[in-house]
């Protein structure tokens, strides 16, 4: 009985040297992972939406992230800071906005403007953590990339790996109905696909994630899994495309002329559509819906690698997008845009012991928001992120929250500098707040036009109240609100 005691007494003390470390409380923690910090797996999908099934997407089949999202909390108005794969990634994994890492392209890596930023995953590997990335985290060119670093960040990493599968080989049989041959990154293209999951480049990647943690489950790792799809050319094995019959799919039925008080810089595909027949995107869209069915039976694979590990209780997991995607929403099909579909993305945490696990939070969260969330949950000093940490919706997804969403894009505007002068090309910022009622975007600082949603009776964004002087006070406070997201005058 003595002995008992004092091993029951060790076992408290642990546990409360665990939660000190992470923040979490001890009783949230079993007595077998107390003695440890908590692992990190973080997992993205490229160009992923908010077409989820636990998201109330009509037709989509993701049992397993719906699975994830029952254990963790699912964050329902999350949103980029940037719609475009490389200033987004540059942003949540530096911890810092894109008018700070300067990243607005994909060409521009963000060591240039910040040499010396520490990344998330170096965060973690100062905290002791081994690091490793399977697949995209930073950016790579889709799909001319895969199987390369990309424009990865070497220092952020113990490990690399990149995988290439099939879906590169069979690149001269995807369908095309935008986009030449060799320019499928961002064309209107989908293949259905001979072969098993394995020898896709994603199924590649989730079986090089569980190998990682099955050799480092007795050491605290932050492992990334960075998936290629949903991102164009669509390509999943045929049995995902039968999951999604175009019969039961439907394109976006919308009121006739509400483009018309739109500002025209806010529209990026002209023609709407790009003038395609709906007989063509709708077997696009379900290719769309097939590469996210293929991705959700990647994250089973990882849910129950975990499982089977016995890593389930001291492991935080992170699911997201790193920004949304356009289904035909207002003529416009896949990213740059200021509108909700692409600004929003899905994000699920979930983290042992966090008491608001199996619960949505209708509060506004940012990307920028993962790195001091991480940091935080895990006892490590979230070294100058500019973001704000989640750990207190993951405890209480209703808890007091005071933090808009901001989310920006550039575009390419011609002007002359006079009468009779050459046109040229300048760029211009449009950005956007985004509070739990209202998005409110401006264009070149409101020179090229403005815009205002009001989420609660127009949650499809279809009339613009910017110009409406019923409501002069609320732009006034969201023009307010988004000065703080501009960067100071020089």
């Amino acid at each position: 009985m003595k002995a008992c005691r004092i091993a029951a007494s060790i076992a408290f003390w642990l546990g409360g040297m665990f939660a000190a470390r992470t923040g979490w409380a001890a009783s949230d923690t079993t007595t077998a992972t107390a003695t440890r910090p908590l692992n990190v797996l973080l997992v993205i999908s490229d160009d992923l939406n908010n077409a989820l099934a636990c998201y109330g997407h009509p037709t989509a089949k993701t049992p397993n992230i719906d699975r994830l999202a029952a254990r963790g909390v699912r964050f329902d108005r999350a949103y980029c800071q940037y719609p475009l794969c490389n200033p987004s990634r540059a942003s949540f994994m530096t911890g810092r906005r894109p008018d700070t890492t300067r990243v607005l392209t994909n060409a521009v890596h963000f060591r240039q403007a910040l040499p010396d930023v520490r990344t998330l995953p170096q965060l973690f590997q100062r905290a002791g953590y081994f690091a490793a990335r399977v697949g995209k985290i930073y950016h790579y060119g889709v799909p001319a990339e895969i199987g390369t670093d990309g424009l990865d960040d070497t220092p952020s990493w113990n490990v690399r790996i990149n995988p290439r599968g099939r879906d590169k080989d069979d690149e001269d049989e995807v369908i095309h109905y935008t986009g030449a041959k060799g320019k499928l990154g961002a064309a209107i293209a989908y293949l259905a696909a001979d072969g098993t999951d394995e020898e896709q480049t994603d199924g590649m990647i989730t079986t090089e994630v569980l190998r990682l943690m099955q050799e480092n489950k007795d050491r605290p790792f932050f492992i990334a899994c960075g998936f290629f799809r949903p991102h164009v050319p669509c390509i999943a094995p045929k049995a995902y495309f039968g999951q999604h019959p175009r019969s039961a799919l439907s394109l976006p039925v919308e009121p006739a002329g509400h483009l018309d008080v739109v500002p025209p810089i806010a529209l990026l595909i002209d023609p709407p559509h790009y003038g395609l027949t709906s007989e063509q995107l709708t077997e696009f869209l379900q290719g769309y819906h097939a590469c996210v069915s293929f991705v959700d039976s990647q994250v089973g694979r990882l849910l129950d690698g975990l499982d089977q590990l016995g890593l389930d209780e001291n492991t935080i997991i992170v699911f997201f997008g790193d920004h949304g995607w356009l289904l035909g929403e207002h003529g416009q099909w896949q990213k740059r845009s200021l509108f909700e579909e692409s600004a929003r993305v899905p994000l699920i945490i979930a983290a042992p012991g966090a008491r608001g696990a199996g619960k949505a939070s209708g509060r506004t969260v940012e990307l920028v928001d993962i790195y001091p969330t991480l940091a935080e949950c895990c006892g490590i000093d979230p070294d100058g992120a500019e973001g704000e940490s989640l750990k207190p919706l993951l405890e209480d997804p209703a808890a007091a929250w005071s933090h808009p969403a901001f989310t920006q894009v550039t575009r390419n505007k011609r002007v002359s500098a006079g009468e009779g002068q050459r046109r040229t090309n300048v760029t211009i910022m449009g950005r956007s707040v985004r509070t739990e009622r209202w998005r409110y975007n401006e264009w070149d600082e409101g020179r090229d036009g403005a815009e205002l949603y009001d989420h609660e009776a127009d949650p499809k964004e279809y009339r613009n109240l910017a110009d409406d002087p019923r409501h002069a006070e609320t732009v006034k406070e969201l023009k307010r609100l988004l000065s703080r997201s501009a960067p100071a005058a020089p």
